[in-house]
């Protein structure tokens, strides 16, 4: 594991360090269970309103995620209010370059979680400090920080840069082409990818700017992708902005043995952690207890949404706008009835409907765990692929969907390619940016780092080292 000294020898690229430590001082409430790194926390309650600055403001500061452990953060934490999406493309040809510098992020991310700077703000005050300083005095605000691997730190261009490629997982895929896609390729693909996610904004796009200084000269920004939450009560379904609750059949949140749709007289139950989510390592041994990640930036064309009968949105989706009921059902959660015919003998669930189409029922049992985000990103000149074929400033805004599983092959292809082309949500949705990312295990304890295991073993190519070279061992 990487000392403080290593870690400021490492950051030497980005700063070299001099401020007193952040920590003295800070105020916040320390959320019940959880750690407090700050001195000097105070009840919300005793806090003064300064201005137009709520008393209230910085409340939840101090809650604390952890970094280590079996699994990485993010997958499976309690969904945050806001989320900064950002994906590294590899300039350094020399593999033990990647291997120090997924030592320099894991040193980092553990500090940064604990609501720490990146690295020791002690030394030379003439030179740049070794970490922004944007997030001193937010705290940890719950932030997650979640790596992953593309498929070019395996293989680029039929080369095998580092060494690497005999350790593709065969579930990291090159996605297919669905239909409808409209991908921009300044949004799609990338070899590096870091999700981090926080109840305060700030405190999540410190985290990958700090991370992003790091990385100099070893990866460089490919693209970025920030999203949000609206904070609903913790027992409430999160609304998008098509004003329909989203994750109301996310597994993972389901009842366990309530079942979640009706379909041919069977009952389809929410799947568990290890059968949705966690690879079981039988494909590649390093990738056991990690995850893969799909990533789509999901515009919506919210004009034309806006100006659709609420009655049509409600056939579009399959479920009521207000309650977030099935057409078959009274309450959220009660289970999608495939079966139920109106008095026509129609499907009360269209064939088309979103959630029928996204149902286990439908997909031979497959799940995803989903956890997107909204995004607003203003106006952009937009030629809509439906009627009315508005072309002009739109809204450049919609949904960032994140989802893990344990092999996209059976879990988000299977589910999305009927979608892609029967999903009465089509003619609003389209699907600009893609990436799919190998979500290595967790650290498991304080001595090891994201993607140890991947590089054990294996003799890593330098650059040094002529392409069919092999001279440096992990």
């Amino acid at each position: 594991m990487s000392s403080d000294h290593d870690l400021r020898d490492g950051a030497a690229a980005i700063a070299a360090a001099s401020r007193r430590s952040f920590m003295r001082g800070a105020g916040g409430l320390a959320a019940a269970g959880m750690v407090c790194p700050f001195s000097g926390a105070r009840a919300a309650s005793e806090t003064v309103a300064k201005g137009i600055t709520p008393g209230t403001q910085g409340q939840t500061r101090a809650a604390m995620e952890g970094f280590d452990g079996p699994h990485q953060s993010g997958i499976l934490t309690p969904l945050q209010n806001h989320s900064c999406f950002v994906v590294f493309d590899l300039v350094s040809e020399d593999g033990p370059s990647l291997v120090r510098l997924m030592r320099l992020w894991t040193e980092a991310s553990r500090r940064m979680m604990r609501g720490q700077t990146a690295a020791p703000m002690e030394g030379d005050p003439d030179k740049p400090g070794a970490d922004s300083g944007e997030a001193i005095g937010l705290g940890p605000s719950r932030l997650s920080i979640t790596f992953g691997f593309g498929a070019g730190v395996f293989e680029k261009d039929g080369k095998d840069r580092y060494g690497l490629r005999s350790r593709r997982p065969a579930a990291l895929i090159d996605l297919p082409r669905f239909n409808g896609d409209q991908l921009a390729p300044a949004l799609t693909g990338g070899d590096l990818s870091v999700q981090a996610c926080a109840d305060d904004p700030q405190v999540a796009f410190h985290a990958v700017r700090q991370l992003a200084r790091i990385a100099d000269g070893v990866a460089q920004l490919r693209w970025i992708q920030n999203g949000y939450n609206a904070q609903f009560a913790a027992e409430d379904t999160p609304r998008n902005l098509m004003g329909f609750k989203d994750g109301t059949q996310n597994p993972i949140a389901g009842k366990p043995g309530q079942p979640q749709a009706i379909a041919g007289g069977k009952h389809y139950l929410p799947g568990s952690a290890d059968e949705i989510v966690w690879a079981d390592g039988s494909d590649q041994g390093w990738m056991k207890g990690g995850s893969y990640l799909v990533a789509r930036r999901i515009r919506v064309a919210l004009e034309h949404w806006d100006r659709t009968a609420v009655s049509f949105q409600e056939e579009v989706f399959g479920r009521r706008k207000a309650s977030g009921a099935p057409l078959t059902g009274k309450d959220e959660f009660d289970p999608l009835d495939l079966d139920a015919l109106d008095r026509d003998g129609n499907p009360v669930i269209g064939e088309n409907s979103h959630v029928r189409l996204g149902s286990a029922a439908s997909n031979g049992g497959a799940q995803i765990l989903r956890r997107g985000y909204s995004y607003n990103d203003g106006l952009n000149f937009i030629a809509e692929r439906w009627p009315p074929w508005r072309q002009g400033l739109e809204y450049d805004a919609g949904l960032f969907f994140v989802c893990y599983q344990r092999d996209p092959r059976t879990g988000f292809v299977a589910i999305y390619d009927r979608m892609s082309k029967l999903d009465l949500l089509n003619q609003y949705a389209t699907h600009v940016g893609s990436g799919l990312f190998a979500c290595p295990p967790g650290t498991g304890g304080r001595t090891g780092f994201i993607g140890q295991a991947l590089f054990e073993g294996v003799t890593l190519r330098t650059a040094a080292a002529p392409a069919s070279g092999k001279n440096a061992s992990y």
